[in-house]
């Protein structure tokens, strides 16, 4: 199978709907992280959404519709917070989990009761889901448990020869996946941190939880039970208040003839001058924003890439830590 990049144009996006609608899968971007799509109510093509990413069975996928799509022909709305949080917050990266009305298929669901719904924000995902107009399922478009792709040419590197198109909608602003939030009960629940924070959620919804993933629970998110996001080179996490142990093990490396790079925001450049440096950025949303990018760059060019942490959990560097854990293991 040849892979094609094409820019978002109608030409691209009425290739990708006749894909699309004969169960064929695709590259797509979102203003979080490019997905691999499938229309959700069709079983096979979501099965090979499975079988390309080499993607657990049991890790359901998100469904993404555009904002006037009537949302209750999916799932159930049960809480009136609901619509507050899509007023404010949507289109944009926060996926909801609802109860589901099986309009989507077991499959994408992982034969679960709920289903997890987005509304992109990206003009050229938009685009693309008004002119399917039906529920498509995506997680990122990489092969499982490497690093989330914000880029057409990240997509490709990864998944060449194994789907026919990619939609080139240039460098995901986002730059981590979408906040997950469970809606089912009287409190929302954070299933999984992002860029819509529990601050934020608060300030609409009046409360806001956040979950606690333990073993033998029945998995309503992606991204919360398996490793996810690694680079594939060597990496290691220090903390902020660590910088003399990351030069230390940056100068080890050296030694033994390997090529270190330090990942880290923009406010250490003066600290590891003359070294080797990922940076990320001074905000928080500058460090989302670059994270999966510079991990992607880094495993092209060093041994080890040495990660300092932000070492913070409020706001969107609860989404930050939650991926440079796992990222870094």
């Amino acid at each position: 199978m040849i892979t094609e990049i094409k820019p978002v144009t109608d030409e691209s996006v009425a290739e990708a709907k006749e894909i699309l609608e004969r169960g064929g899968i695709i590259g797509m971007p979102t203003e979080t992280v490019y997905g691999l799509a499938a229309i959700g109510t069709m079983p096979q093509a979501v099965r090979e959404i499975y079988r390309v990413k080499g993607r657990p069975s049991d890790n359901p996928l998100i469904a993404h519709v555009h904002k006037d799509y009537d949302l209750e022909r999916l799932v159930k709305v049960k809480q009136k917070y609901v619509y507050d949080l899509i007023e404010k917050f949507t289109p944009g990266p926060l996926t909801m989990v609802f109860e589901s009305r099986k309009v989507v298929c077991d499959e994408a669901t992982c034969g679960g009761d709920t289903l997890a719904v987005r509304m992109p924000s990206h003009t050229g995902c938009v685009k693309l889901l008004r002119a399917v107009n039906a529920p498509v399922v995506a997680p990122s478009a990489n092969l499982s448990k490497h690093t989330s792709p914000v880029t057409a040419r990240h997509v490709y590197d990864d998944l060449n020869g194994l789907i026919p198109l990619v939609l080139d909608g240039g460098k995901c602003t986002g730059g981590i996946e979408s906040t997950v939030l469970d809606v089912t009960g009287d409190v929302p629940r954070i299933l999984r941190a992002g860029l819509v924070t529990r601050e934020m959620i608060q300030s609409v919804a009046g409360g806001c939880l956040i979950a606690e993933h333990k073993d033998g629970d029945k998995v309503r998110s992606p991204g919360v039970k398996y490793r996810h996001y690694r680079p594939r080179c060597e990496t290691v996490l220090f903390g902020k208040d660590e910088t003399d142990k990351v030069a230390a093990r940056y100068e080890e490396e050296e030694k033994n003839g390997r090529t270190p790079y330090i990942m880290c925001s923009d406010g250490y450049k003066s600290v590891f001058s003359g070294k080797r440096l990922l940076l990320l950025g001074e905000t928080g949303e500058e460090i989302a924003s670059n994270l999966f990018d510079r991990l992607l760059e880094g495993e092209k060019k060093a041994d080890i890439i040495i990660a300092v942490s932000p070492d913070r959990y409020d706001g969107v560097y609860l989404g930050i830590m939650n991926r440079l854990k796992k990222a870094c293991g």
